[in-house]
């Protein structure tokens, strides 16, 4: 994580007595990864958490996957998604596998409820409209273009300020959602050549201690499966805490593009790694000032890996009948690059406007039943010449 937060009201040493006004004591809690050895935070709750009054289970969250299909690219024309459900209910599964499961959603209202994903990270892309993420952390503002990094086991409720809100949501299995190794040091901190820094991430700034009482529920999903907790107090009773494992916010536009006089890889534009894939972010920059450059990317094959690209905004020079919203998926073991004509009109050019995220996975992504909804059948064939 980017590094050590305090908020609210602590004990000057862990594990020791930490009493309210009326003697009573607050319940510690050690929020941690890796059995105790991987990064953590304590936090002094009003409740014990684990005083459950009952729990339902309520659905299978697995995505229906699409029958099996010839191996071929894909273009899903997500732009038009219609507002449904909540942050949670109305999430759009496309692409998964084992590590990573990628969706849309366009929530209509703010969830009635709160939510912990207890599989995996969260990294949540703000496309369009303004909110707050509220967290047992405290609260974080979002607006477009932010990146929403929510650890594992972090209860939450998304709030909607202004809409339309799109979003694109990347969930993780089997390990966090962190910043490149490549950027940090042995101790943590984002180095000299990493593409953003330690200023440019937000953390949740004040805590909304919340002491009352009644009927509230938790949404957890693990191991695939929805359960409906029920508790008789509000879960964010936090008085304090500290430590290194909180959600945090990190803006697209605060990414600093690294450049070169010939075409740079997605590697250069690295933003998060997660287990077995990574997520990339392209930004407006300056293009390749190489003399005899060819600004936009080459063909090429990554035979290991699947690549997912969300089109943000901008002018997307390499592929034609690309839309906001548009998904373009690349699947190992074919090759893919401009699209006819691209390569000439690129050269000359000196600047794009372009802004994306990538998504490159390390193995296979399968497509859901609810993709095929937004497929374009036709974009397979759009290599060939134009007649």
């Amino acid at each position: 994580m980017p590094h050590y937060v305090q908020r609210g009201t602590i004990p000057r040493k862990r594990h020791i007595q930490f009493r309210k006004s009326d003697g009573s004591l607050y319940s510690e809690q050690v929020f941690g990864t890796k059995g105790f050895s991987g990064i953590a935070s304590i936090l002094y709750h009003l409740h014990p958490p684990t005083q459950v009054q009952n729990f339902e289970p309520l659905m299978d969250l697995r995505p229906a996957l699409a029958n099996r299909q010839a191996l071929r690219h894909h273009h899903l024309r997500t732009g038009g998604a219609q507002p449904q459900g909540d942050a949670i209910s109305g999430r759009i599964p496309l692409l998964v596998n084992a590590n990573v499961t990628l969706s849309i959603c366009c929530p209509k209202f703010t969830m009635p409820y709160l939510y912990k994903n207890a599989d995996g990270d969260e990294l949540i892309f703000v496309h369009e409209g303004q909110g707050t993420l509220h967290t047992m952390f405290g609260p974080l503002a979002f607006d477009e273009g932010d990146y929403l990094v929510i650890p594992r086991g972090t209860i939450y409720q998304l709030e909607l300020v202004r809409s339309p809100v799109r979003l694109l949501v990347v969930e993780a299995v089997g390990g966090p959602i962190e910043i490149p190794k490549r950027y940090r040091n042995e101790y943590g901190q984002l180095l000299e050549h990493a593409p953003f820094c330690e200023r440019d991430i937000r953390v949740p700034e004040t805590l909304e201690v919340h002491e009352e009482t009644g009927h509230f529920e938790v949404r957890i999903k693990a191991q695939g499966a929805l359960t409906a907790y029920h508790y008789g107090f509000h879960p964010f009773d936090v008085v304090g805490w500290d430590g290194y494992l909180y959600p945090w916010a990190f803006n697209i536009r605060d990414f600093e593009p690294i450049t070169g006089s010939l075409h740079q890889p997605p590697p250069t534009h690295q933003t998060f790694s997660g287990p077995n894939f990574v997520v990339c972010s392209f930004v407006p920059r300056m293009l390749d000032y190489h003399p005899e450059a060819i600004p936009i990317p080459y063909n090429h094959s990554n035979v290991d890996s699947d690549e997912v690209l969300y089109y943000v905004n901008g002018n997307f020079s390499s592929r034609r009948g690309i839309e906001r919203g548009s998904i373009t998926h690349h699947p190992a073991g074919l090759p893919h690059g401009p699209q006819p004509g691209a390569v000439e009109a690129s050269i000359g050019l000196k600047r794009t406007e372009e802004m994306a995220v990538m998504l490159d996975t390390f193995y296979p992504l399968q497509i859901t039943e609810a993709a095929l909804a937004f497929d374009d059948p036709t974009y397979p064939k759009s290599w060939l010449p134009r007649s």
